[in-house]
């Protein structure tokens, strides 16, 4: 008997171990000292945990008309929620245009972690401390 008490709080370690490390450090894929303005127009969003997804097609920083496509990374809907801020107000926002602050991906890719979003209504959500 005790010997299976003792495997099954073994498993239940291992387990709980296993879910805690499936969800990665920002810190590790993001550059918290690398920032980029982005100011274009949303063209999907990805509304669920662990993170939601703003997807933009955004001017380039070299200038001109050239637009980039990219995908930037927030904290769950919950986060929002208690901001009153919803998915219908992501939602409103595809096909306008938005103003985001991001941490850069390690990897340079054209993918971010929001710091600061500003939506078509004007609403500013700030994601700090969470995603700084």
């Amino acid at each position: 008997m005790r010997h299976r008490i003792g495997v099954a709080i073994a498993l239940a370690a291992l387990l709980a171990a296993s879910s805690a490390r499936a969800h990665h450090n920002m810190s590790a894929a993001f550059d918290f000292n690398d920032r980029v303005t982005l100011t274009g127009t949303v063209t999907k969003i990805d509304w669920r945990n662990p993170h939601i997804y703003v997807f933009m097609d955004a001017k380039s920083a070299a200038g001109g008309d050239a637009v980039q496509d990219w995908s930037i990374e927030g904290p769950a809907p919950n986060f929002f929620r208690a901001r009153d801020i919803n998915r219908s107000d992501f939602e409103n926002a595809i096909g306008k245009t938005v103003t985001a602050e991001a941490s850069r991906a390690r990897d340079g890719s054209r993918s971010g972690l929001i710091r600061i979003i500003t939506l078509p209504d004007g609403k500013v959500v700030s994601a700090c401390p969470q995603n700084c």
